[in-house]
């Protein structure tokens, strides 16, 4: 719900893409992310997810190179349901919910957990995604665009500020676009509708926990 504190104009209805950004050190903005997009494919909605910085590794050990860590389990899910949805629809079915499909841009973590790839590797990669993701948004096949990742891309300096207001600024008028990373960028913040920070208040990783499964990915 919104928070009651602050002052509210005149409210009306629009219908109106908007451009959502979770940020902040806490736990929970991907998660949240992904919610939205689910919300949004039973609304009947089409959904495209493009993960930065995250790799394409298929999640087995003996494949994953340095720096790469397991997809998310919502993405076997996803990928899952997807497949289901599609030999039903074959067989004549009839399915009133929204597409959703992702991909991977990003060449794993840059810099942490061991990564020694060329730094210009993940510059590369994450460039040709932004120019991906811009052809997504302007294709008129899909609703919502959720960019996961694209803010820590900055913040590992394998993209700019100015590459994102540019994205955000060719976004068709009635496109969802969402945004996640940890930092702040004030220029883009100023072109979002919904911005929401998640504050870490405590963390299992400080008492030298590593991510669970299902949990966290």
């Amino acid at each position: 719900m919104p928070n009651t504190n602050q002052k509210v104009t005149t409210l009306k209805t629009v219908s109106k893409g908007l451009v959502i950004c979770n940020i902040g050190a806490g736990k929970g903005k991907t998660t949240a992310a992904m919610g939205t997009c689910i919300r949004a494919a039973g609304a009947g909605m089409n959904v495209y997810i493009m993960q930065f910085v995250k790799a394409k590794a298929s999640g087995k050990e003996d494949k994953r190179k340095d720096g790469e860590w397991p997809l998310s389990c919502e993405i076997d899910y996803l990928n899952e349901v997807g497949r289901v949805l599609s030999l039903y629809k074959k067989t004549g079915g009839k399915v009133k919910l929204g597409n959703i499909q992702n991909e991977q841009v990003g060449l794993g973590f840059v810099g942490i957990l061991g990564d020694k790839k060329a730094k210009a590797l993940h510059v590369k990669a994450a460039k040709e995604g932004l120019r991906k993701a811009i052809r997504i948004l302007k294709s008129g096949k899909w609703d919502v665009v959720f960019l996961d990742e694209l803010i820590s891309a900055l913040e590992v300096g394998v993209l700019k500020e100015s590459d994102v207001v540019k994205l955000i600024k060719v976004k068709p008028k009635k496109v969802h676009l969402i945004l996640t990373g940890h930092n702040r960028y004030e220029k883009i913040l100023e072109l979002c509708d919904l911005v929401t920070k998640m504050d870490m208040v405590k963390h299992p990783y400080y008492k030298g926990i590593l991510a669970q499964r299902g949990i966290d990915y």
